[in-house]
């Protein structure tokens, strides 16, 4: 078998890594993968270091034709038994297009949990053959809009926990991140953009503080809405306690050194940040927003509260901060619940179990 697979994203943030994952994982039971990704991408640069085959075009948005062009080229050749469509950007409508004009098996991962235009979902959707739901609050909104059930296979991302074993400890955490020692630090890691929540973390801060609480916090990511947030710390009296640690290759040797992990998203497909922090070891303190509550066990592996609600996060986290025990064996339960329900092994059968059955109804036959 081969498979196509379009990422139009150009950096290595959560759903980027699973396609990394996805074709390492196919590759290692013979199936071959190519990575169609855009010219000079960090996904690309990421793929070569696995030794995955990577195929650099240029692209410049939804409207590039000569883009559209180059895989209505790329899907027809005879070699190519499934395409994969890993993002929007572009991947999902072009792709599904080019790929529905030469007749080729059509998949779509669906990472997000936003609702689509209502008029323009039946003529989408029917451009693939199986659309992949990444969690169960994604496939909910998918069948809300009218896809059908059938269409739809539910295979949750994954982690690879062995990456999050080994972290630095608290000592080298407060000096590579000029922090005080001695007091608590908690991480969040996200996209600077409205939806991931940092407002929300920032108003619960600052109620923390009225209470006599001042924990510092580490946002990695970046975004254009970084410069807000900053402001939005000032405002509000915790810019002292804010570090910003941009995007992070490294994320792995700090992420375990954390005392917890903060998410309050107000729409998330799944949350790979609260997988890598739960295969850290790291307790999540998490909205109840779209996929979440599927990785953060609440009063187990973290806790949840309504999404936007900066008092109940405050009080959320203030129950970490004055019980640490507790907040560490919610953390160890955290790395037992990844290790056994968001395995890569998990997540690459499931999706080669949709490629067999795309297969073998363009054949006509059985899934072997």
């Amino acid at each position: 078998m081969s498979v196509v697979h379009l990422e139009t994203g150009r950096h290595l943030y959560g759903g980027a890594l699973q396609v990394l994952y996805l074709a390492q994982g196919l590759e290692e039971r013979g199936i071959k993968s190519v990575l169609m990704v855009p010219r000079g991408s960090e996904i690309a640069a990421a793929a070569r270091k696995r030794w995955l085959r990577v195929e650099e075009f240029p692209y410049y948005g939804e409207g590039d034709l000569i883009a559209a062009a180059r895989m209505l080229w790329r899907f027809s050749r005879r070699d190519v038994e499934v395409v994969h469509l890993h993002s929007r950007r572009g991947a999902d409508t072009l792709g599904g297009l080019a790929g529905t004009l030469v007749r080729a098996p059509v998949v779509l991962t669906r990472r997000v949990d936003n609702r689509e235009v209502d008029w323009l979902v039946g003529a989408k959707y029917a451009l693939y053959r199986r659309v992949v739901a990444i969690s169960g609050a994604v496939r909910d909104v998918l069948t809300d809009q009218g896809v059908p059930p059938g269409k739809i296979s539910l295979v949750p991302s994954a982690v690879d926990a062995s990456d999050w074993m080994d972290s630095e400890d608290t000592a080298a955490r407060d000096r590579e991140f000029d922090l005080p020692p001695g007091v608590p630090a908690a991480v969040m890691v996200a996209q600077f953009v409205p939806r991931k929540g940092h407002w929300v973390l920032i108003h619960a801060l600052g109620i923390l503080k009225v209470h006599g609480h001042t924990p510092n916090v580490v946002l990695f990511g970046q975004g254009p809405a970084r410069d807000r947030v900053a402001a939005l710390a000032e405002a509000a009296g915790v810019q002292d306690q804010i570090r910003f640690a941009g995007f992070r290759d490294d994320l792995h040797r700090w992420l375990g050194a954390f005392d917890f992990c903060v998410h309050p998203a107000l729409k998330e497909g799944l949350g790979v940040a609260a997988l890598q922090a739960g295969a850290a070891g790291v307790p999540v303190v998490g909205a109840q927003a779209g996929g979440i509550p599927e990785v953060v066990v609440d009063e187990e592996t973290g806790l949840l509260c309504p999404p936007s609600d900066a008092a109940a996060l405050a009080a959320a986290i203030e129950r970490l901060l004055k019980d640490p025990e507790a907040a560490r064996a919610m953390g160890r339960r955290a790395r037992e619940h990844i290790q056994s329900r968001f395995s890569v092994d998990a997540m690459v059968e499931g999706n080669l179990k949709v490629y067999r059955e795309v297969v073998a109804a363009r054949r006509g036959g059985s899934p072997r």
